[in-house]
């Protein structure tokens, strides 16, 4: 953690030098109050939060809502953020956290396996679930909202659920990509019909399609299956995708060190994502191979040591708890790497404790703390829970 926190924070200040932009110390504070909730979540007995589960979820719940309310903010045509008291925090975070909370309390209880004698713990967590999910998509936040699906089918498949609703699972994944397709392809239609460009008509074709996409949303994917055709000259929707691989490319294998790397210092990788979403292509710029695989070889070892913690678990919910976390931080790192190499559509994912934003690396510390308490108290727990 503290490794990661100190690539990051470094890049940060790195990717600002040329504005004398202070986000990497914001980014210091911010981790000096994870650290303390942190420790806070070492001392106490992670059983604590199954007491209080339903009170988390309530609360995380009533964050997401608070977004329509005078304190929400709009950002980027995106209603994510709550600013009180001259903070801005990104209630979407905590959910992800109170939802995990919920889901493995739910779970705790209950006796899984055939489907038929499974029905109302499964209703249940899809309940649970797809309350903050629905609001998560309302802001709309796609990054978020794919974050969660693979922490509920995880903690499902720990539980000893029936193989057949995986398969039905899978079924569904199939049909949803199918339906993707087909609108995409309709979008596309629609563009030629009308002789438009993919960035000079945002919000005209949703109003005419019954699948829930933003038309920017539509744009990303396009931009990811086709770049050559919507953005030929590379300085529209494909842009940061380019400027992120010339990036990360140009930095070889040793890098250019710090305070070199210009992509992001003279504005060709976009200031407002390059200390967040992209802090990887600034890393790769100024780390090279060499630094950008010892950060991978860093989380690799994070979530990796999460998942063997989850093994050792004595009860159920520290099992499913620890699973959760550990498929939240490898999701984080696959969508968000995935993405600055080309190798998924762009979405708002940052990297554990690189990334900046004080919302996500709190509560990365808050859930690093749930599993290093997990892991103290491995031998002290009843193996039925």
């Amino acid at each position: 953690m503290l490794l990661l926190v100190l690539m990051g924070v470094m890049s940060i200040r790195s990717a600002q030098l040329s504005i004398h932009g202070n986000q990497w110390r914001g980014q210091l504070v911010w981790f000096l109050l994870g650290i303390g909730c942190y420790l806070v979540c070492v001392r106490w007995h992670y059983a604590l939060f199954l007491r209080c589960a339903h009170w988390i979820y309530l609360f995380g719940i009533f964050a997401l809502l608070m977004l329509w309310s005078p304190f929400g903010l709009r950002r980027y045509g995106a209603l994510r953020w709550i600013g009180m008291f001259g903070l801005c925090v990104q209630p979407a975070e905590f959910a992800k956290f109170s939802t995990m909370i919920m889901l493995a309390g739910t779970l705790t209880g209950a006796k899984m396996g055939p489907i038929r004698e499974s029905k109302s713990p499964l209703l249940r967590a899809l309940i649970i679930f797809a309350i903050p999910w629905f609001l998560i998509f309302l802001q709309p936040d796609l990054g978020s909202a794919l974050i969660l699906p693979p922490i509920l089918l995880a903690m499902l498949y720990v539980s000893n659920l029936s193989g057949r609703f995986f398969l039905a699972v899978f079924a569904l994944g199939i049909l949803v990509l199918s339906a993707v397709t087909w609108d995409i392809y309709r979008y596309r239609n629609f563009l030629d019909a009308n002789d438009l460009s993919p960035g000079g008509h945002v919000g005209l074709y949703q109003k005419h399609s019954w699948f829930p996409l933003k038309d920017y949303q539509r744009n990303r994917i396009m931009g990811f299956v086709a770049p050559e055709v919507v953005d030929p000259q590379g300085t529209g929707i494909s842009w940061n995708l380019r400027q992120s691989l010339i990036s990360i490319g140009s930095g070889g294998f040793w890098g250019k060190g710090h305070g070199n790397g210009m992509q992001a210092q003279l504005g060709y990788l976009p200031k407002a994502v390059s200390t967040n979403d992209f802090l990887f292509s600034v890393l790769g710029e100024e780390r090279g191979f060499l630094g950008t695989s010892a950060a991978l070889l860093l989380l690799c070892t994070l979530i990796g040591n999460t998942f063997r913690i989850a093994g050792l678990a004595h009860d159920r919910f520290g099992r499913y708890l620890t699973v959760g976390i550990g498929v939240f931080f490898l999701m984080h790192v696959l969508i968000n790497m995935g993405m600055t190499l080309g190798l998924m559509p762009i979405t708002g994912v940052p990297l554990p404790f690189l990334s900046y934003g004080g919302s996500f690396l709190i509560v990365c510390c808050i859930l690093q703390g749930i599993v290093q308490s997990v892991y103290r108290r491995r031998r002290n727990v009843d193996r039925d829970g």
